[in-house]
């Protein structure tokens, strides 16, 4: 279990740390009275929209964005309170963070229909704003997602180590812990929404993990498997890969993209062909 505690606090520290730097070509602008650190390319293609896991900023995705971005539109941003983007008094749950996160796409000129990718607590967010809006929604790709109900059972807080807790209260505060203490209800009120049908949706799963076994281990990991569980029809791959995918297996990022986008195509080129006299 131990073992399995060293990874998961080596991964929130990294994320925590990440801001020390930042992507070549982002910038920080003032966007509805708030300065938000951002990186945007355009093409004209449907918009790709990433979010950031707990304690995450822009720079997760430093592995996947060059390729990707090179003809497609994309969208990186830091939440409230991350990096240089200025942190907000509203709280930190699903609701509020994709309502946001809406409002600042418009902003940018960015339209849906989106295609969706979040790791970690930004898949979480991502499942919310595709429920909550799915006409405009494209696809969804989660990368090792956090589960609606990732904290319940074993995966309690309250059920760690004295340790653990330790590391936790040390290394997780400010917006992150205010995010983390609303886990719970952001969690309620995404399940509370219709499930998302009829769109592509990709389970990009960590495989390494499944090699623990403990109580929390074998939690965990039921709920990876049950996130693709809650997407009737989804496409669960399994990565080599711990936690960290974006950083560690970047091409499996990649790959799901063009997949979607491929998809996407082929599904216009069909209806374009259905509907020529």
């Amino acid at each position: 279990m131990k073992k399995l505690f060293t990874k998961g606090i080596t991964v929130l520290m990294v994320a925590l740390l990440s801001g020390c730097a930042s992507l070549p070509n982002s910038t920080t602008e003032k966007i509805n009275n708030r300065h938000i650190e951002f990186a945007l390319t355009q093409h004209n293609t449907i918009p790709i929209v990433f979010e950031n896991g707990l304690g995450g900023r822009i720079e997760w995705w430093k592995e996947v964005l060059p390729e990707i971005s090179k003809d497609t539109t994309t969208f990186v941003y830091n939440r409230p309170g991350y990096g240089n983007s200025d942190p907000v008094s509203t709280p930190r749950d699903g609701s509020h963070v994709v309502d946001e996160l809406r409002s600042l796409l418009r902003s940018k000129g960015l339209n849906p229909p989106y295609i969706l990718v979040g790791h970690s607590l930004g898949g979480l967010y991502m499942q919310f704003f595709a429920r909550r809006y799915p006409d405009e929604v494209s696809a969804l790709i989660l990368v090792d997602s956090t589960h609606p109900k990732q904290l319940d059972g074993e995966g309690a807080i309250e059920k760690q180590s004295f340790w653990v807790r330790g590391l936790i209260g040390a290394l997780v505060t400010g917006t992150a812990k205010e995010e983390l203490n609303l886990l719970p209800q952001t969690g309620e009120q995404l399940l509370s929404l219709p499930t998302l049908l009829n769109k592509p949706v990709f389970v990009l799963s960590a495989s390494e993990p499944m090699e623990e076994k403990s109580k929390l281990a074998d939690d965990a990991n039921e709920k990876r498997k049950d996130i693709a569980r809650l997407y009737p029809g989804s496409k669960q791959i399994w990565v080599d890969s711990g936690h960290g995918i974006p950083l560690e297996k970047p091409e499996s990022v990649i790959s799901a993209i063009r997949e979607v986008l491929t998809l996407k195509q082929a599904n216009l080129n069909e209806h374009d062909r259905h509907s020529t006299p």
